[in-house]
């Protein structure tokens, strides 16, 4: 089932995080979950500020990015304006951007592959940080826009909404 009417949703506006967390409560009622067992990941991917900062003043704390660049450029500001947020890389990591990536992010979810556990082991070794790692075995991070309410009748215990949220990208 898709969320209510995202298609309408005006981007930059609270108003598709509250249809979201309405659409998040019937799947998990319907699965018979409590709302507290599913993480709504706001994903941010290349909305600004501008954006971002009403989903924050509506309540939404918790975000999600594709990329450790596009992260490593505006998410600094927005963690020092509005304290408390926490902040999970979605995407891909390569070996090479654990380093930002451990420094950055709170949760981790593309850990797929040996080299990027091993540059992980050494950051989070480095820097005393402990980044949550999902590797898809206790939590189960999955779902879109178009199918969260079913990723939520599967099982996820952290679910990924964009464009529901913030309207279609450019």
């Amino acid at each position: 089932m898709t969320p209510q009417n995202p298609a309408s949703v005006t981007p930059h506006s609270p108003n598709g995080l509250a249809s979201v967390e309405q659409e998040i409560a019937r799947a998990c009622q319907e699965a018979k979950r409590e709302r507290s067992s599913v993480t709504l990941i706001a994903v941010t991917k290349t909305f600004g500020a501008d954006a971002i900062s009403p989903v924050i003043e509506s309540g939404q704390r918790v975000f999600g990015e594709n990329r450790v660049q596009e992260a490593k450029a505006k998410w600094p500001a927005l963690m020092s304006a509005y304290p408390g947020l926490v902040l999970h890389l979605i995407g891909p990591l390569q070996s090479n951007k654990a380093k930002d990536a451990v420094a950055l992010f709170d949760a981790i979810h593309s850990v797929d592959r040996p080299s990027v556990c091993q540059a992980l082991a050494k950051e989070i070794e480095s820097r005393k940080k402990t980044p949550q790692l999902f590797v898809q075995l206790k939590n189960l991070s999955m779902g879109m826009s178009a199918d969260f309410a079913t990723a939520i009748q599967f099982g996820a215990t952290h679910i990924r909404v964009g464009s529901a949220i913030f309207g279609h990208r450019g």
